[in-house]
């Protein structure tokens, strides 16, 4: 098999294991205010992914780093045509990560409600444009090749993006962007109701409940969009498994199967998003302006690269994942309202 295909599906990885990690992060960000009904409800909700949300992030510099150096067009034309969207993200990411730390540093109940929605914003934002970013690249870009001089130098680059904010916010993106908004939000809460108990774990399995109602109508109209547009055999297999797997979820959540809702919701995500990559395979970028598209062939870096960086994955991936596991492994039990009662003035993150 070539390093290209290869490298296409290893970035696949990476962000398909981004979504689910930081996935279920954003839905208790998301429902912070909304189900938490005091501060410790809120103190319990933050500390359900105090220990791991920045482990969860590094998935998807990881992606982005490989995608830069395996397929450097891809990179340049993903990160130039949407780069507001992307900065939007990664000013929403610094806001969480600066709420998480600095919210228990103050007292009074304004200081900590102001942070409490920002991780709200800082959740919801990245959560419905990651979903708009993935479904406009699905889509594809209108591209074309300019020429830049400087001095006596030319320079020629090829597949540059050539469209405006405005057409990065069609409707295939923002359905796209409403439905991972939905999902991740259904993923948080049934992560809740797996980390928490008593009333605090019961709000979050009736909430899951509704939102899974929305999850199931979007997540049908963006899947068969998907698959009618951008027909594989691969991506209707797996769009119908994605299906399958979140009608399980729901109805594990109705019977209280906590476990079963989380890892049928997992499965959902990975099996959703693993799909819209079997639709782009093997295009990088489609070009809307009528060009050649951008493939992995014509985008990738040297063979040289693309072996190096391999065998640097084989080595360090295994690694990542023994201490993500043994990380989720150490944190496993459930957070209990009476011990937080117990020491109200711990921080909120432990």
């Amino acid at each position: 098999m070539e390093l290209q295909v290869v490298f296409f599906w290893i970035i696949a990885f990476m962000f398909i294991g981004y979504f689910v990690l930081d996935g279920f992060d954003f839905g208790v960000g998301i429902a912070l205010p909304i189900i938490g009904k005091d501060d410790t409800d809120r103190r319990i909700l933050i500390n359900t992914i105090g220990p791991i949300w920045d482990l969860n992030e590094t998935w998807v510099i990881v992606a982005g780093a490989l995608m830069f150096a395996a397929f450097p067009e891809w990179y340049a034309t993903v990160f130039s045509g949407a780069y507001l969207v992307l900065l939007l993200i990664l000013l929403a990411l610094i806001l969480r990560g600066v709420s998480f730390e600095y919210r228990h540093q103050g007292k009074g109940v304004r200081w900590t409600r102001s942070f409490d929605w920002m991780i709200f914003i800082g959740s919801a934002l990245p959560a419905l444009l990651w979903g708009a970013a993935f479904a406009n690249i699905v889509r594809g870009m209108p591209m074309e090749s300019v020429q830049q001089t400087v001095g006596d130098l030319t320079f020629e680059f090829h597949f540059n993006y050539t469209g405006t904010l405005l057409d990065l916010l069609n409707p295939y993106a923002l359905l796209g962007g409403l439905t991972t908004l939905a999902l991740f939000s259904y993923h948080g809460l049934t992560f809740i109701t797996r980390k928490t108990d008593g009333e605090l774990r019961e709000r979050a399995h009736r909430a899951a409940t509704w939102v899974g109602v929305a999850v199931a109508v979007l997540a049908l109209a963006f899947l068969g969009w998907t698959v009618a547009a951008y027909f594989s055999v691969a991506g209707l297999i797996l769009s119908l498994v994605a299906v399958v797997s979140f009608l399980a979820s729901w109805v594990a959540n109705l019977l209280r199967r906590d476990s079963a809702a989380f890892a049928l919701g997992c499965a959902t995500v990975i099996t959703a998003v693993w799909s819209l990559f079997a639709a782009l395979f093997p295009v990088l970028m489609r070009n809307l302006a009528g060009g050649d598209d951008l493939t992995i062939w014509n985008g990738s870096a040297s063979d040289m690269t693309l072996s190096i960086m391999f065998w640097s994955f084989v080595v360090i991936m295994p690694l990542v994942l023994g201490y993500q596991g043994w990380s989720f492994w150490t944190f496993r039990k459930r957070l209990r309202r009476t011990d937080f009662e117990s020491h109200a003035e711990a921080p909120a993150i432990a």
